[in-house]
């Protein structure tokens, strides 16, 4: 079984994390392959937060193991866990409103991490291209010199995942991307993560079903911290336990 498991970039297994006695996550196991988009869905209050929250290290797990690429992320802080490859998106934009498109994803490129690297970096060729590269990427190539503060919410998201790109992660989660956003952005954000994923995986929370079935390679259905079902979106829109807890209402 493990010689197996090495294919995987991402091997989720017994996941498990108390608050209190009360288990958000409960004993949770899942597979990414490489370049793959995962979409979890699942009522509010299943744990899909959570799970991307002890994925990126910002919650500890009570038990379980992710494995990442070989490493073992429980084990790692969250800076060292964006160091081996792993991006992470919340379901607010946090763009830098002053700053034009152009400068937001300049502070995002590996380069300026650090004060000092902040202060001794040059726009290079190198950055200019990456820059622009990801510019034309998000749908945002004839807004780099705008502040993003006057971009629409959509354009925000893509702003963000864009700042994530620039980093190269093996692997992208967002939280609920498309919330708040018209159906023409929703289209083009399907479009965006159809591109992203030639060259990263995917992981994604999601409750927009029709968004859902646009995007996803495979479906994880949560409930009470546990999966409920897996499988294609057809697969699991069909399946009589995530209609009774999910679809139907």
């Amino acid at each position: 079984m493990n010689a197996q498991k090495e294919n995987f970039l991402l091997a989720v297994e017994g996941l498990t994390v108390s608050f209190d006695g009360f288990k958000a996550v409960d004993d949770l196991s899942f597979y990414l392959d490489p370049k793959e988009i995962r979409v979890i869905i699942g009522p509010n209050g299943a744990g899909k937060t959570t799970v991307l929250d002890l994925i990126c290290g910002k919650t500890r797990a009570t038990a379980g193991s992710i494995r990442f690429g070989g490493k073992e992320l429980t084990k790692m802080k969250e800076h060292q866990i964006v160091h081996a490859g792993v991006g992470r998106k919340f379901q607010n934009p946090s763009v830098f409103e002053d700053l034009t498109v152009f400068e937001n994803l300049e502070v995002s490129y590996p380069q300026g991490h650090t004060v000092m690297g902040a202060l001794a970096f040059k726009r290079d060729t190198a950055v200019i291209e990456a820059v622009e590269r990801i510019a034309d990427t998000i749908f945002l190539n004839d807004q780099l010199n705008e502040p993003a503060g006057l971009l629409s919410h959509g354009q925000k998201q893509w702003l963000e995942i864009g700042m994530l790109l620039i980093q190269k992660p093996d692997l992208l989660m967002l939280d609920e991307p498309v919330a708040g956003m018209s159906v023409a952005e929703r289209k083009k954000t399907a479009e965006l993560l159809r591109v992203i994923t030639r060259d990263h995986t995917v992981l994604v929370i999601e409750h927009d079903m029709q968004f859902v079935g646009d995007i996803a390679d495979r479906v994880t259905v949560m409930h009470q911290g546990k999966v409920l079902s897996e499988g294609s979106i057809d697969h699991v829109k069909q399946d009589p336990k995530v209609i009774e807890v999910y679809l139907g209402h």
